[in-house]
């Protein structure tokens, strides 16, 4: 799944090409309006696809911005203010073309479910292969109530003291630290990659209580997740499985991983161990990290 700095370079591309720019129209897949039919509501969430082609039509995006790993695209029409917010989900991609057959990977070309034709010309396509992901259009952020409950940005100045505090609640305080970090209550777009480099970074094991960690160890512990998520961030975020940046573009970070995904540790040769923590494989080195 896309984390947090995947979702920063899906916007730091899209935000030069599309900001400013006018949706004339709307086109979502067949495979959209039948599960809607069937009450399963892929992709389009809170209003039914031909509601959301209207609501959407001729709507300017004002501005791009990255909210955890959500998208935002603030959109305005008559002085009206709007939020189309997007998740990518497992597999999501935006494309910017002018013709989807300029879409090279045929495993996103075949799985298009939604085409916003711009007044420019351009098609902004949004392909999504195992149709995890999101749009979600509303008036404010209130208008979907787990919006409100994310954490602070991990780069704001109070987030670290705010994942302190809230890694100190009855919630979270026994729960595993990995689970913990992965939360987006208590950090803002940590997932399963980063938080498995952060932990190995500080030699912590995955499974350790999170109350078994002093205050000076969860500090060093969040600056380090800050600083392999810009690390990402800078390389253009990890290409694993399905993400891309819009029209395929890959990023580097998988190169520089030293624990996810491994078979053996890159500082004592010791074979990895995994353990599945929250519903998510966690990878760790049983000699290194204790």
């Amino acid at each position: 799944m896309p984390e947090l700095p995947e979702v920063e370079g899906v916007v730091r591309d899209l935000r030069p090409i599309v900001e400013g720019k006018t949706i004339e129209s709307v086109s979502l897949s067949d495979v959209v309006y039948t599960s809607h039919e069937a009450g399963k509501q892929a992709i389009v969430k809170n209003a039914k696809p031909s509601q959301f082609e209207l609501l959407v039509r001729d709507m300017k995006i004002d501005k791009l911005e990255r909210r955890s790993k959500y998208i935002f695209f603030h959109l305005k029409k008559d002085d009206e203010r709007f939020i189309l917010v997007n998740h990518l989900g497992m597999s999501g991609a935006w494309f910017v073309v002018t013709d989807v057959l300029e879409i090279t990977e045929e495993k996103f070309r075949k799985h298009i479910h939604a085409i916003f034709t711009l007044a420019s010309g351009e098609l902004l396509v949004y392909a999504d292969i195992r149709r995890f992901g999101e749009l979600r259009f509303i008036k404010e952020i209130a208008d979907h109530p787990p919006l409100l409950k994310m954490a602070p940005e991990p780069f704001d100045e109070i987030a670290c003291d705010f994942f302190i505090m809230q890694s100190e609640k009855p919630k979270f305080a026994k729960k595993p630290i990995k689970e913990v970090i992965m939360d987006g209550q208590v950090i803002s777009g940590c997932g399963n990659i980063y938080a498995t480099e952060a932990l190995f970074k500080m030699l912590i094991h995955p499974g350790k209580a999170t109350n078994d960690l002093s205050r000076e160890q969860k500090t060093k512990l969040f600056q380090v997740i800050c600083d392999v998520l810009q690390e990402s961030i800078d390389s253009g975020g990890s290409t694993i499985s399905d993400y891309r940046s819009i029209n395929g573009g890959a990023g580097t970070m998988q190169h520089r991983l030293k624990m996810y995904g491994k078979k053996q540790c890159v500082v004592c040769e010791t074979n990895t161990e995994s353990l599945v923590i929250a519903g998510r494989t966690s990878t760790y080195c049983p000699q290194c990290q204790k």
